[in-house]
């Protein structure tokens, strides 16, 4: 009799929990929209957040909520967007690309270290022993930390042991922004071609025992640049690209090519006057 007792009890308990889950589904249940699904897989699957959003999900839902539009995402075909937009029945819109553009172009061939490092290949490693042995402070170190957490193959080390990006690779997803312990990298619309390619804050020409590309401060471009283009900060040329800096007038007169015009064909253009760096092997502390 007991035991009747005990299994009419634990019945009658699972059909009333069975009958509150089945009234907590009905209230709590949130619709989703099928067309997030359809929208999902329209999209690149780089979950890379280019779009501003942590991943294609996210982003297919806001496309799909009208929060977004499909131009927002880079890193799709100019057909992939249009597919989107055809789909929900709305406006294409536009986004400007995005790389990541390095700050630094101080390779082996024209930067010395004032110390060897030994110890893990990795430039936050490097970076907590004495800043990383090379005579730039500001500089890159080297050992790949960008190169490493790239998942799209768009940084590459070259010969002189500098970061490379592949603009077309690039997703502009931040990962080497957040790797770099120097600070070197940011992310860049395609059309600011005007580019200053060093992050060094010391003054004069002591700056090329360090580094012959590094930027002396001379102010020249800042006064070649004209109004409020270019101005100087920190011993830098900060550019402003809420003026007109489709010009290489600022690029000219620079003596080391510290600033520099990127050009999607041509690659890095260096002004008249910078001088020519000719050296294919390694620098050693001392020589210039």
């Amino acid at each position: 009799m007991t035991i009747v007792i005990a299994l009419s009890a634990l019945g009658g308990l699972t059909l009333i929990l069975a009958g509150m889950l089945v009234i907590a589904n009905k209230k709590l249940y949130v619709y989703e929209d099928p067309r997030i699904d359809v929208v999902e897989d329209m999209l690149p699957h780089a979950n890379c957040g280019a779009c501003g959003y942590p991943g294609c999900r996210p982003f297919a839902e806001a496309l799909v909520g009208e929060k977004a539009l499909p131009g927002k995402c880079t890193v799709s075909t100019d057909s992939g967007r249009q597919k989107i937009a055809e789909f929900l029945g709305v406006a294409l819109g536009a986004e400007e690309k995005r790389v990541a553009r390095l700050a630094c172009a101080g390779g082996t061939n024209v930067a010395i270290n004032r110390a060897h490092y030994q110890g893990l290949k990795s430039c936050q490693a490097a970076s907590l022993v004495s800043g990383g042995g090379k005579g730039c402070f500001w500089g890159c170190l080297g050992h790949g930390d960008c190169e490493v957490v790239c998942d799209f193959d768009a940084i590459v080390m070259n010969e002189f042991s500098l970061p490379v990006v592949d603009v077309d690779k690039c997703t502009a997803c931040g990962d080497c922004v957040e790797a770099c312990p120097k600070d070197l990298f940011s992310l860049q619309p395609i059309s600011h071609h005007l580019w200053v390619a060093c992050k060094n804050l010391e003054h004069g020409d002591e700056v090329l025992e360090d580094c012959q590309v590094g930027c002396t401060a001379c102010g020249k471009c800042a006064l070649d640049a004209g109004g409020d283009l270019i101005t100087m900060v920190n011993n830098l040329p900060v550019v402003n690209y809420r003026e007109n800096h489709s010009t290489k007038d600022p690029i000219q007169r620079c003596p080391t090519g510290a600033i520099v015009w990127l050009d999607e064909k041509l690659g890095i253009i260096k002004g008249k006057e910078s001088k020519k760096i000719i050296r294919k092997g390694e620098r050693g502390v001392g020589h210039s």
